[in-house]
């Protein structure tokens, strides 16, 4: 019998200060990874956007230090430098050292903030291996530094500045210990700082890496009609200037931008006090409801419905929301988000506060703009017809049994093992990889589906031709989760689906072909951490009875460099095909041996406009992003 633990008083612990962030950090902040360190600069600039909110701040400057620091300097009020009446230590301490306190609970300090649980700058200083924070205010500059969450020094003054200048600057680094990487990416911050400008009409961001010697300015005059245009820019549109309206009551502000365009994918992006809730809420259901009910009653009014006497014809939601891109912003004295990262709005109030809003402001613009309302009315119509053919679509999908064997396509070679959890499904390009890779594979954990070339480019295609493709409904077949509204991850067959295609031009594409089809068709399966890409070498190097492989053209420099390259002959792999089915095993399917990249949303705007740009009709756009990305692109020569 085995001896029981002791558990008494002994065993409860009681974390001092900032201890908890640090044994927890994915509590306040996400995770450890790349998501969760950038969170600690949103965390510092959403301070600095909530003095913007209040009118105090005109200029936020972030500065990424070569030293891996990361600097975050506004010219807001300063935080209070006095002694907390209670505490009877200088203000700005007490905010950087405990949970929990701030100036967002008082609803005079700030009406409006994205900040509002009162830990964001304490965790950004638990998390930081060093935080050096300086306040101007009072004609004085305070100077105090941190490490770990516990501080160094004292709060002291370190010079003069003039009584009209006022601001706070903190610098930190990130802490190793904590984080898997410390290496900032200028793209995702370039990404947040202009959606945060596109809400804040007037507000500058300054972003700075002296690592890359780049500079970039934001600043938006134009607010949410430049952010909406920006998003469609790609696209071709159903109405020059989208649909705008701005409402404020009760303390609650409302703004609103609408464009529809040609496409199929419907766009709605929601923020609550400059916050983007990824996950939507109550503030983008209201919109929807909205957007329904106004549409159908203009539809019904002007005749463009079948009434068949005790019934009526409707258009459903899906249908009003065909091509619509929406973005949706809100500010708001108390939101109440769902989790610290503030992903989703849970107020159950503004579902109707937004509804009503919406219903009145569009149906005043229906009846002032007839030619766009008549626009949107016969593309919903055209949705309802496409709608029903669509379902016809995937429901010979899903009658398919994705569990029998009689419901999967015959070029699968599927793997003896039936838990998902412990499979994996390789998307191969063409029969002759096909062929190797069944070769090469584990028979047990692995399944192989060879494609015949590249499969149907569903951002060009409406949903009728792309379901109706052998192609794509062979995959949605495989994957078993269904399409659309019969999504459901709970019947996924594989717990990874790999795309592995060949380092070449044509590679890249069908790559991209197939990426575009999971963003479009099965997000979830992104979103759910399902979606892989096989990184297959570009190089053997044999140096006598040794094979080395390289993935890049700098590996290949710095691995030859390292064992000479006088007797080293060097194969460029230009197919999977060519790879005999052992050496396919060893750099490219072995789960021990292989690199494979898991592919994630960062940024859902961005991953819109850049797949409606890659793989839609703006060929301008095309261009200009390759000549700014060619740098990085592998070339097949």
């Amino acid at each position: 019998m085995t001896k029981k633990s002791e558990y008494t008083g002994k065993q409860i612990q009681v974390l001092e200060g900032l201890e908890g962030v640090r044994r927890r950090p994915a509590m306040y902040i996400g995770g450890t990874g790349k998501d969760g360190l950038h969170h600690l600069v949103y965390e510092a600039v959403d301070n600095s956007v909530d003095e913007a909110l209040m009118g105090y701040c005109k200029k936020i400057e972030v500065t990424l230090g070569k030293d891996g620091s990361a600097t975050i300097n506004d010219d807001g009020r300063g935080v209070p430098v006095d002694a907390h009446p209670t505490l009877k230590v200088p203000a700005v301490e007490v905010a950087l050292t405990k949970l929990h306190a701030g100036g967002k609970f008082d609803k005079k300090s700030y009406k409006i903030s994205g900040g509002l649980h009162g830990v964001g700058i304490s965790v950004v200083n638990a998390l930081s291996r060093k935080m050096i924070v300086e306040i101007k205010r009072d004609g004085r500059i305070y100077r105090q530094e941190y490490s770990r969450g516990k501080p160094l020094t004292k709060l002291k003054v370190s010079g003069k500045v003039s009584a009209s200048e006022s601001g706070t600057k903190i610098t930190f680094w990130p802490d190793p210990e904590i984080f898997s990487t410390v290496e900032f990416d200028y793209k995702v911050l370039e990404t947040r700082f202009r959606e945060i400008t596109f809400l804040n009409p007037g507000l500058k961001i300054i972003l700075i890496d002296e690592k890359k010697g780049k500079k970039e300015v934001f600043f938006s005059s134009g607010g949410l009609i430049e952010f909406v245009k920006q998003i469609n820019k790609s696209k071709e549109v159903l109405h020059r200037e989208p649909i705008y309206f701005k409402k404020e009551a009760e303390d609650i502000i409302l703004d609103v931008a609408i464009q529809y365009n040609q496409g199929y994918r419907e766009n709605i992006f929601g923020f609550v006090n400059t916050i983007n809730t990824v996950e939507g809420g109550t503030h983008v259901s209201g919109l929807k409801t909205a957007l329904t009910r106004v549409i159908n009653d203009y539809a019904r009014k002007k005749g463009l419905l079948k009434n068949n006497g005790k019934k009526s014809e409707s258009l459903s939601g899906e249908d009003v929301r065909e091509g619509l891109t929406a973005i949706l912003s809100l500010k708001m004295p108390e939101p109440q988000f769902e989790g610290q990262t503030k992903t989703k709005l849970g107020n159950s109030e503004i579902k109707g506060f937004v509804d009503s809003i919406v219903s009145r402001a569009l149906s005043e613009f229906f009846e002032e703009n007839p030619a766009v309302a008549k626009k949107v009315a016969q593309k919903a119509l055209e949705s309802a017809k496409a709608r029903l053919a669509a379902k016809k679509a995937k429901d010979l999908v899903r009658r398919k049994n994705a569990f029998s064997l009689s419901g999967l396509p015959g070029k699968l070679a599927d793997c003896s093992k039936k838990r998902a959890e412990d499979t994996e499904l390789y998307i191969v390009e063409g029969e002759s990889a096909g062929g190797s890779a069944k070769m090469a594979r584990s028979k047990e954990i692995q399944a192989i589906l060879p494609l015949k070339g590249k499969i149907l480019n569903v951002e060009k295609s409406n949903p009728v031709k792309s379901l109706s493709s052998e192609e794509i409904v062979n995959i949605i077949t495989v994957i078993g989760t269904g399409v659309g509204e019969h999504f459901d991850i709970k019947k996924l067959r594989y717990k990874k689906v790999i795309i592995m295609t060949d380092a070449d031009v044509d590679g890249e594409h069908i790559k991209t072909l197939l990426l575009t089809f999971f963003f479009r068709y099965m997000p979830e399966l992104i979103e759910n951490g399902n979606v892989y890409v096989a990184l297959p070498p570009l190089y053997r190097i044999r140096k006598g009875q040794k094979d080395y492989y390289t993935y890049s053209n700098e590996e290949l420099k710095k691995l030859s460099e390292k064992i000479g390259s006088g007797s080293a002959s060097v194969t460029r792999f230009k197919g999977l095909g060519e790879m005999s089915p052992q050496q396919l095993w060893e750099t490219t399917m072995n789960p021990k041996t292989r690199k494979i990249k898991k592919i994630f949303i960062e940024d859902a705007v961005e991953a819109d406009s850049t797949f409606s740009m890659l793989m839609g009709s703006d060929v301008q756009g095309r261009k200009e992003f390759i000549a700014e990305n060619a740098k990085e692109a592998i070339l097949d020569i």
